[in-house]
């Protein structure tokens, strides 16, 4: 008889609106069964008591917004846990049907596959040129990442999301889980650890979660100027992997699909989102070069910065 590996989620949760509670539903509704809920919320005054009523996998910690963390919060969750595998998920992102778990798990089932990730599909109220970069960085088909890529690939290679993705829980503890400190990306600095210790990284087309966002501009600037940030504290992560050259690529992918397509009043919004993705980027990987009043102005996250 096959053994099925037991799977909690942990979800970080900071002012969850009213789809949180869809999202507990589907949850629990998926048809391979979790094991338990765990939901580190931030702001205790912000969680509605409803979302525990009758649901028994619900395991709910609260904090306060100084001692949230990207890194650690996910950490602090994942010793919660003595589950075979640890799901981790963001509060806005929704299954789509109830295969996510069965079919993001699948892939750990191959020898030395430690992480797998969602595909991710934009919600009906998804900007057309948003929907594009879905499907530029989701793609149909499922794939497998090893260590031989980066050469390949680059900084792809070291790409998993958090918003959706499964680990093996042994191998977590084993490569030490997430970093402790960071603003952003603690799911790709442990995928290039995974790699570089000869895991692999799985991405499952068939396990799919409704997510995607309408940043403005500044918003896309305030998002990059993290992702700076966190590839300026990691250098050992990502020191001689350059990602410009992929977000290049998407731009002219980006605007090769707006002409192909005729979607021509859309290229001036595709040049300022990619100016301000750019500005942004550029600016949080010299943060240290940065008086400290305008690296929390140029943040997304300006907590962090009371932390550091």
């Amino acid at each position: 008889m096959e053994v099925r590996k037991t799977a909690d989620v942990i979800i970080p949760a900071y002012h969850p609106g009213t789809e949180f509670g869809e999202l507990l539903k589907r949850l629990e509704n998926q048809d391979y069964p979790i094991r338990k809920i765990i939901v580190m919320n931030t702001e205790e005054k912000f969680w509605d008591p409803k979302w525990e009523k009758d649901r028994n996998l619900l395991e709910v910690h609260h904090l306060s917004r100084a001692e949230f963390d990207h890194g650690g919060t996910r950490k602090a969750a994942a010793a919660m846990s003595d589950a075979d595998v640890l799901i981790f998920m963001t509060q806005d992102a929704l299954p789509r049907d109830r295969h996510l778990i069965r079919e993001l798990l699948r892939p750990l089932e191959q020898e030395k596959v430690a992480a797998s990730y969602a595909k991710q599909i934009p919600g009906k109220d998804c900007r057309y040129l948003e929907k594009y970069t879905r499907s530029f960085n989701y793609p149909e088909h499922s794939s497998v990442k090893w260590e031989k890529d980066i050469e390949r690939i680059g900084i792809k290679a070291f790409f998993c999301s958090n918003v959706c993705a499964a680990y093996d829980r042994n191998v977590y503890e084993q490569l030490g889980g997430f970093v402790d400190r960071a603003i952003f990306n603690e799911d790709m600095i442990f995928a290039a650890s995974l790699l570089r210790n000869g895991y692999g990284v799985a991405y499952a087309a068939q396990a799919c979660v409704i997510h995607s966002h309408n940043y403005s501009g500044v918003q896309q600037f305030h998002r990059n100027f993290d992702l700076g940030v966190s590839q300026a504290e990691h250098p050992e992560v990502f020191d001689g992997i350059p990602s410009e050259g992929e977000g290049l690529r998407l731009v002219k992918m980006s605007l090769l699909y707006l002409c192909r397509t005729g979607h021509f009043w859309l290229i001036p919004q595709l040049i300022w989102q990619s100016g301000c993705k750019y500005a942004g980027y550029f600016l949080g990987k010299r943060f240290c070069r940065l008086p400290r009043t305008l690296v929390r102005k140029c943040s997304m996250n300006a907590a962090y910065w009371e932390r550091r």
